[in-house]
């Protein structure tokens, strides 16, 4: 029995995303129909597996949704089916994007850039520089996997440093790094969402939050400098002579600089090709990121002359990984229901009066001061970013508020970074703290909450520059 219900979410999953991307194309009602009830088999077959007491979230989601459809002029037989079809974008995008890193697993490439970019790194605050940026740029592949990649990574690169200062060392730089990214990596679903809700300029957004992370970067270099003289631990003598003894064992210089050639070029395609195409084709973000990373990926393996590989890595990823993703999607279609059942009630306008009535109250507050602190309240209850800037821009986008599409864009993912940085509950911390054995409030609040005021307060200065100058 588990069998055939883990065969009919596979199939599920399988056939909604086949169905979205041709019905994005070719319209068709009977198809539209078949995609939501792949839908629903998506959300029956996960809560079967996971069983309701393990999926509270999802489950919650679409009972809050269905009992408003029920309230509401809308028939809930046509209401569910639309809820469904509500996040599709979304859903074809959390399936395809994950495949990625089956690119960045063929080759050592972290092993070769360590290799050669070794006389770089061999100070304390230039290996802290290196973990936090080079993090943003995993990021762009694997996503949410690049905390516990990165770890494993740098731990190989440490294996013998131990103690609160050197966890302090490499969980601030990766959980920060991660965190910076969300703001402007256009492959993060959180952030490609929300510039698709808002209709923001994608340009501008990657590169104000890309402007955003650099000065993060400077920030978080400035506070590991005053921590390791809190600890009273000289980092970089333990440093170097780790990166000698790993050194040591390093050989075949030609293949190292390949393959960080390969890397770059891998890392420049992929964004640029987002970026570029995003500006020509007429297709939403959402959808043309899947695209472009399947082609990316085939391409990739066809010049490597891998194709088998490449058939038996997604052969391994259907079968198996792809279940995986099961309980992310089905909290996309909770919220669909959810948010298709909020557009067919009068929320918005309550929202929008409730925000005009907190100015009225508060005249030299704008709501771009308390966006943040929506998703990062959120976030301190369980909702992972995804979910809260599903939620939160779902409402956003019924609504009219007088600022740069972008502006709105830079605040609510500035709340998502912070929620990453503090929440104990969230998925990178509890990641991080399975790793290194410390506390979630420890990774979190204890390490990081002075570097995330600093980093409101700068952001929010930016955003209210703006503000004041009409810009």
């Amino acid at each position: 029995m588990k069998k055939v219900i883990q065969w009919g979410l596979t199939l599920s999953i399988t056939l909604f995303t086949i169905l979205h991307f041709y019905t994005y194309f070719n319209e068709h009602d009977i198809l539209l129909t078949s995609l939501s009830i792949s839908g629903m088999g998506i959300f029956v077959f996960t809560v079967i597996i996971y069983t309701p007491p393990k999926i509270k979230m999802p489950l919650g989601l679409f009972m809050v949704g269905v009992v408003i459809l029920v309230f509401s002029d809308t028939s809930l037989t046509q209401g569910v089916l639309n809820g469904f079809l509500q996040m599709r974008n979304m859903i074809g995008l959390l399936v395809i994007v994950p495949m990625i890193s089956w690119v960045l697993r063929e080759e050592p490439y972290l092993e070769a850039i360590m290799g050669f970019g070794h006389r770089l790194l061999n100070t304390s605050r230039k290996f802290y520089f290196g973990i936090i940026s080079f993090t943003q740029i995993i990021a762009y592949f694997m996503l949410f996997g690049s905390i516990p990649m990165m770890y494993q990574f740098v731990n190989m690169i440490l294996k013998d440093e131990k103690g609160e200062a050197w966890e302090n060392f490499k969980g601030t730089a990766i959980l920060r790094g991660f965190a910076l990214s969300v703001m402007w990596v256009v492959s993060i679903p959180s952030f490609a969402y929300v510039v698709e809700t808002m209709d923001a300029s994608l340009g501008v957004s990657i590169l104000q939050g890309m402007l955003v992370a650099v000065a993060g970067v400077i920030v978080s270099l400035i506070f590991s400098k005053f921590e390791e003289r809190k600890y009273g631990v000289n980092l970089t003598a333990g440093l170097t002579s780790e990166i000698e003894d790993l050194l040591s064992h390093t050989s075949n210089k030609k293949a190292m600089n390949r393959n960080v050639i390969e890397f770059s070029i891998l890392f420049v395609s992929l964004f640029g090709s987002i970026f570029i195409l995003s500006s020509f084709v007429d297709i939403e973000l959402l959808v043309l990121i899947p695209l472009i990373v399947m082609i990316w990926i085939v391409s990739y393996y066809v010049f490597k002359g891998k194709m088998n590989r490449l058939i038996d890595t997604a052969k391994t990823y259907v079968r198996k990984d792809m279940a995986h993703q099961s309980y992310q999607l089905c909290v996309m279609l909770g919220a669909g229901i959810l948010i298709f059942g909020l557009s067919q009630t009068g929320f918005a306008s309550f929202f929008v009066n409730g925000i005009y009535s907190l100015q009225e109250v508060l005249p030299f507050l704008n709501v771009l001061y308390f966006l943040p602190f929506m998703i990062i309240i959120l976030g301190f209850v369980g909702l992972g970013p995804l979910t809260v800037m599903v939620l939160v821009a779902g409402i956003l986008e019924s609504i009219y508020l007088p600022y740069p599409p972008e502006l709105i864009v830079l605040t609510v993912t500035l709340g998502s970074s912070i929620s990453i940085l503090l929440s104990p509950v969230l998925m990178p911390i509890i990641v991080l703290s399975g790793a290194n054995g410390l506390s979630g409030f420890k990774n979190g609040v204890k390490f990081n909450w002075k570097f995330a005021l600093v980093l409101y307060v700068m952001v929010m200065g930016y955003v209210q520059v703006r503000v004041y100058m009409g810009w």
